[in-house]
């Protein structure tokens, strides 16, 4: 990523001495400059075998014909954030219900022979195994998994999906379950000076305080805007950054803070734009949004 895409923050805002600003700018590029380079790489994934869960049964509302969920689970697919059901209410209450995201991974359409043997269309949703269990716990989770199931497949395909669907009792899935390609994490593209790595979070890395602005407000949004508050932080040397397609996660060093959200739109990590205000101690990260 050019240097040109860096925001550039107001001298007078920083505060800073001359030589201090010029330290900082050498690190600014630096938060995102290879960006492009990973991910223009083809991104790291794995094959997974999912394992059954259940069978939907619903129709294509253009030409009736019978269309088949297999709605199935997976450890390596991560969990959605925890939402308990008092939140999902209000979720599904609110103006927004889709900011909600649930990962899951949606298989190319596959023909298969029902019980009457009648041709039909079968997807594979594979969504993560504790999660699949909670809903099937739950009859209001498994309302909106299915839900967000047929809008996913919906957006991905172009299709249009009846609403009129029923959970066969006797079925776990529609003919077979095809193995599925998943991406898997990348690698943190902003990599911290001090050689020390871990995997593991102390307890005193506390989530930061953030906002999501949408711009422009009205209208189609054309990007995502995060203002994330890192008190204590005091250079962009201390930050690694990693964008996904919906997924933002964040570590300021020394153990500092830990971000991992998910979006409720697409965008492009490519022309993603970080900047960190040294005097007032907030990353802004600005994403074009992406519309499939």
């Amino acid at each position: 990523m050019s240097k040109s895409l860096i925001m550039e923050t107001d001298a007078s805002l920083l505060g800073v001495e001359l030589e201090q600003k010029q330290l900082e700018e050498l690190y600014q590029p630096f938060l995102l400059q290879t960006m492009g380079k990973v991910q223009s790489e083809n991104p790291p994934s794995k094959v997974i075998s999912p394992q059954p869960g259940m069978c939907v049964k619903t129709s294509s509302v253009s030409d009736k014909k019978k269309v088949f969920l297999s709605i199935c689970q997976s450890q390596a697919v991560p969990p959605p954030p925890h939402l308990s059901q008092e939140a999902l209410v209000d979720l599904l209450e609110s103006e927004d219900p889709t900011s909600y995201r649930v990962p899951m991974s949606l298989g190319e359409p596959h023909t298969e022979v029902d019980n009457s043997s009648q041709g039909c269309t079968v997807y594979d949703v594979v969504i993560n195994d504790e999660f699949f269990q909670k809903c099937q716990k739950d009859t209001l989770f498994q309302q909106f998994l299915i839900a967000v199931s047929l809008e996913g497949l919906e957006n991905k395909y172009s299709l249009e999906l009846s609403r009129d669907i029923k959970v066969l009792k006797n079925r776990k899935f529609m003919g077979s379950i095809a193995e599925q390609n998943i991406r898997t994490k990348s690698k943190p593209i902003i990599q911290e000076i001090d050689s020390k790595q871990s995997d593991s979070f102390p307890s005193s890395t506390k989530r930061p305080e953030f906002s999501l602005l949408v711009e422009p407000p009205s209208g189609n949004a054309e990007h995502l805007i995060a203002e994330i508050l890192l008190p204590g932080v005091i250079s962009a040397r201390s930050l690694v950054l990693d964008l996904g397609e919906d997924r933002l996660v964040l570590v300021a060093q020394p153990s500092l803070f830990h971000l991992d959200i998910f979006f409720p739109l697409l965008f492009n990590q490519e022309n993603s734009v970080a900047q960190f205000n040294t005097n007032t101690q907030t990353l802004t990260v600005t994403m074009p949004v992406v519309f499939s």
